[in-house]
């Protein structure tokens, strides 16, 4: 038997039971610094009873290694040269082997380096799960309990930190670049992966099982209205009303709950944007793609340490209006940003977007709302719902259904105000017609209906077949 399997078998039978044993010292077992722990982790050594005595081997051939490689790199190296570095570390990992006596197979050598190579270059135990395309979210639930979202499906992965501390190295990898931090008097993050992936991050005290991490994955390749189409989320005569209404500029908001597929709705109806407008993108973490060249992005950002620096959504959104844009998209709306969102929409920004969470578009009115009065104007009520039925257009609610598919399933016009009441009609609605081979079977509907703005898509040019409304497509 082979001496990895040896260690990793060790590994297994005392993993089990929690983080690798403590050393007789008393120390830690794992680096307390976040830049590799090379003093406490070379002096990690793990006592195993006699009964196990390959116990935690594997975790200290791996950590001497990755350490003896860490001290032996030039500092100077340029980490975004990967294919550099890897032929660097490469080198050096054979030197070290060969030096520390260590005979491995060729599999197994290369199992090691790409273990070791993740920690230096990567995120560590995440890398594999963040290479896997088939993969859309992963959650880190302290060290040892790691989950990932595959086909709308949550399913645990094999897959485990050395530690508390080990979850924190790599939090800080992630944090670190962007400028933001995260400790006890700051124990949560908002954050994103050079590839743009979202990241949200939580440490205790507020987390009680340790240091915990979402990772909302970024697409390579944007999703197509085809591929939407392709799905089953939409259907290709609803695509064909939402891209005129993009054209036509009129304001949308997107809603559904957490992880109904929101932001990629957005990049795929920003898509149907002309390249010859100005687009003015305000996240919180910036994730949109959109591809056309005339895009500025900004991102907010929290206060520092000392609790100064802060720019909020709200800011952004009011200096985005002395940006001379011609869209504004916002990622999303959740607090008093809303008022000035709504503004925007108002005085000569058509064409906006955003997102929200909510349930339904009805309560994606109340929601809107309720942000609103956040902003602690002394407003009437009836005043913010004027503001509301005159900016919004179209409310485009996306769910995420109990078989793990994404759907639309309502898109619904803001048509005006019966004295104190906004009013909808819906458009298109998701239709359910059965299960089928545990998969919901339906279809998003057309109710028949025009909306009222069709004036404004005609006056853009484009002349839409009453099929695309149902039967007659008669006007209410």
């Amino acid at each position: 038997m082979s001496l990895l399997k040896r260690i990793e078998q060790g590994q297994s039978r005392s993993g089990d039971q929690g983080t690798p044993q403590r050393p007789a010292n008393g120390s830690s077992g794992s680096s307390g610094d976040q830049g590799g722990g090379l003093s406490s982790l070379q002096a990690r050594r793990v006592s195993a009873p006699s009964s196990a005595p390959q116990a935690g081997t594997y975790f200290d051939l791996k950590s001497r290694v990755q350490n003896k490689l860490l001290s032996e790199l030039d500092p100077s190296l340029d980490i975004t040269k990967t294919e550099e570095v890897r032929r660097t570390i490469l080198d050096l990992f054979e030197q070290i082997l060969s030096e520390e006596n260590i005979v491995l197979s060729r599999p197994e050598r290369q199992r090691l380096f790409e273990q070791i190579t993740a920690e230096i270059l990567g995120f560590g135990p995440l890398q594999p799960l963040l290479d896997d395309d088939s993969i859309t979210e992963i959650m880190v639930n302290g060290p040892k309990n790691i989950y990932v979202e595959r086909k709308g499906k949550l399913v645990r992965v094999p897959v485990a930190f050395e530690g508390n501390d080990h979850v924190m190295r790599v939090i800080d990898r992630i944090v670190a670049p962007l400028g933001r931090r995260i400790d006890e008097s700051s124990p949560y993050v908002d954050a994103r992966l050079p590839d743009g992936s979202r990241v949200n991050a939580v440490i205790p005290p507020i987390s009680l099982v340790g240091p915990s991490l979402t990772i909302r994955k970024f697409s390579k390749t944007p999703i197509t209205i085809e591929q939407m189409v392709g799905y089953g989320s939409i259907t290709a005569e609803a695509a064909e009303f939402m891209k005129a209404a993009v054209m036509a500029r009129c304001n949308i908001v997107i809603s559904g709950g957490t992880g109904s597929g929101k932001t990629t709705l957005l990049n795929v109806l920003s898509g149907f944007i002309p390249s010859d407008e100005r687009i003015l993108t305000i996240e919180n973490a910036a994730e949109l793609q959109l591809r056309q060249e005339h895009v500025v992005t900004l991102e907010s950002r929290p206060a520092n340490i000392e609790g100064r620096g802060e720019i909020t959504i709200r800011q952004l959104v009011v200096n985005a209006l002395r940006m001379r844009p011609d869209r504004i998209v916002v990622g999303e709306i959740r607090d008093e940003a809303a008022l000035d969102m709504l503004q925007a929409m108002n005085t000569g920004h058509d064409g906006s977007m955003t997102t929200a969470h909510s349930n339904s578009p009805r309560d994606t009115l109340s929601r809107l709302e309720t942000m609103t009065l956040m902003a602690g104007m002394d407003l009437p009520v009836r005043a913010i719902r004027e503001q509301i039925s005159a900016a919004v257009h179209l409310v485009c609610h996306q769910e995420r259904m109990r078989d793990g598919t994404r759907k639309v399933t309502h898109i619904t016009e803001v048509s005006g105000m019966e004295g104190e009441i906004i009013t909808t009609t819906d458009l298109f609605l998701f239709e359910q017609t059965g299960m089928e081979n545990g998969k919901i079977v339906g279809r998003l509907r057309p109710t028949g209906l025009r909306p009222k703005f069709m004036d404004k898509i005609e006056a853009a040019g484009i002349h839409l077949p009453p099929s695309v409304f149902g039967t007659g497509g008669r006007r209410y």
